[in-house]
């Protein structure tokens, strides 16, 4: 009884502080949603208010009205979407093959390439936008897609995953007489699936938020991406907070929806790879 007793107040103590954390985590983005319903001028007040005196929409139908947000929106949808196909054909097949495959030079290709994670990424960007224009792929969307067709992180994850599937049931498969593709089609993509769920929310999360690559290589402004957008028009409307705060919410809400749609599977992936390796 008095154990029961002792870890009450805990209990409530824990989950008190986890809600607390959840706020203080939450705050940002609340306040930014109730500002992107304010009046112009509303939010530059002292002390700046938490909620609306009279909520509009004003702020939405400017950005799409006057600011041409719809096509930009539809630009990062186009490649987001895009960039995700890309990344789940070419490094779902490079991870299975590091894991089941055998070829010559395998182990030390992949820690080679384990090795180049270390890098940052913008080191690579400026000879990578040289071979861009070299090819002429400059302001254009296929140079914007190049970087994001394969990635060392995402092989790695795949490569994790797939070491879980059983060899003996490949192997039986093969002994049916089963082709290297059907083998592949029929029986690893299906156990790679949510796997596959994790890997598209990062690429699709990665090509919806990435600036600093289509700020360079996309010189056409009717080619812009939603966050490139986003900042030449805050050099526009430097004052105006209001329909700032509602472009981020435009920006932030597709990734939110989809993160919650799929989070069951997104963690279940990231828990299952985790297993061996």
């Amino acid at each position: 009884m008095s154990a029961r007793t002792g870890t009450a107040p805990r209990r409530v103590f824990v989950n008190a502080m986890l809600v607390l954390c959840a706020l203080v985590a939450m705050f940002p983005l609340l306040w930014m949603t109730s500002v992107s319903f304010m009046a112009p001028g509303e939010a530059s007040h002292f002390p700046p208010p938490l909620l609306p005196r009279q909520a509009t929409l004003a702020n939405y139908m400017e950005l799409f009205s006057q600011a041409g947000i719809g096509r930009y929106f539809l630009n990062s949808l186009m490649l987001a979407l895009a960039a995700t196909m890309l990344s789940l054909a070419f490094n779902v097949g490079a991870g299975y093959a590091f894991a089941k495959l055998r070829f010559a030079g395998r182990e030390r290709i992949f820690k080679l390439l384990l090795g180049a994670l270390v890098i940052p990424g913008q080191v690579a960007m400026l000879p990578l936008f040289l071979i861009m224009k070299q090819m002429g792929l400059v302001n254009t969307y296929i140079g914007v897609l190049v970087p994001a067709a394969a990635s060392i992180f995402g092989i790695f994850l795949v490569r994790q995953y797939a070491l879980t599937i059983p060899d003996a049931l490949l192997e039986a498969a093969r002994l049916d007489g089963a082709s290297e593709f059907r083998i592949f089609r029929s029986i690893v993509l299906p156990l790679l699936a949510p796997i596959l769920v994790t890997l598209a929310i990062f690429s699709f999360l990665g090509s919806w938020n990435d600036f600093m690559w289509p700020l360079i290589v996309l010189t056409d402004k009717d080619l812009y991406t939603l966050p490139v957008a986003l900042a030449s028009l805050s050099r526009e409307h430097v004052q105006d907070n209001e329909m700032m705060m509602a472009g981020s919410v435009l920006t932030i809400l597709p990734v939110l929806l989809l993160f919650l749609v799929l989070q069951r599977y997104y963690i279940q992936g990231l828990l299952v790879g985790s297993v061996k390796g």
